[in-house]
């Protein structure tokens, strides 16, 4: 018999914002019975559709306070998303309804580092998180 793997979902999908699979460029669709996230091919890969979603939410979708984030990200209807957005505007020091501003890599790593700890009740990337988010290069905005 073959090792579960015991780590969280997010994590052993290189997809540690739990993003639902949207055909994201080289995201497959997760297996299994219950699947609907995306698996992506590396832990880079992951986080920089976690940093890109984030950035589109904030430019494209003017969505730009971690109350408006988080109940996007993770709506009532499956999450506790008043403990989320108190853990995120805890973790980042602003208040839930303050403008967090433009997506810089600060707030960037910042939103993503609280997400991954909410979403998998662990961050394994360390320096990983920063260094992604300071790369956003390409454009966010499609």
């Amino acid at each position: 018999m073959g090792q579960t793997d015991s780590r969280p979902r997010g994590i052993r999908n290189n997809n540690p914002g739990n993003l639902n699979f949207a055909h994201q460029p080289g995201a497959v669709l997760e297996p299994g019975p219950n699947a609907r996230f995306a698996r992506f091919p590396t832990p880079e890969a992951g986080l920089e559709a976690l940093r890109d979603q984030l950035a589109r939410y904030i430019l494209r979708d003017h969505i730009d306070t971690v109350t408006g984030i988080i109940s996007k990200w993770a709506p009532p209807t499956e999450n506790d998303t008043s403990s989320y957005i108190e853990g995120v505007s805890h973790s980042l020091g602003v208040e839930p309804d303050e403008t967090l501003g433009q997506p810089t890599p600060r707030l960037l790593s910042g939103l993503m580092n609280a997400i991954i700890r909410f979403e998998n009740g662990q961050n394994p990337y360390g320096g990983l998180v920063l260094q992604v988010a300071s790369d956003m290069q390409k454009d966010v905005m499609t």
